[in-house]
């Protein structure tokens, strides 16, 4: 959890400027940061705060994120999420496998 008064509180957009560059050079996407607070990567959540209207994060919490990350990509169950548009597909391949008898 972010403490304000302890941890260096800073917004999405400002965050990105003291990540390392990505492809090509370029810098983390915004939308990123945004993605890795709402859906999470790999089950782990960026920590964020909302202060007014403006989404935040910390130094911290952006380390606490990034030591999560390997793992949290050991755990067992923690693959990649499905998506809406694939988890009709995965229902009917585990009802054929059901089907099989594994």
């Amino acid at each position: 959890m972010i403490t304000v008064g302890c941890e260096d509180v800073m917004t999405l957009t400002e965050a990105t400027r003291i990540l390392p560059r990505r492809r090509r050079r370029r810098p983390v996407n915004v939308s990123t940061l945004h993605r890795w607070a709402t859906r999470g990567l790999r089950g782990v959540h960026l920590e964020t705060i909302q202060v007014g209207g403006t989404k935040c994060t910390s130094r911290e919490a952006l380390q606490r994120f990034f030591d999560a990350l390997p793992s949290a990509s050991k755990q067992p169950g923690k693959g990649a999420p499905v998506s809406a548009t694939n988890a009709g597909a995965v229902e009917r391949a585990v009802a054929d496998l059901e089907g099989m008898g594994m």
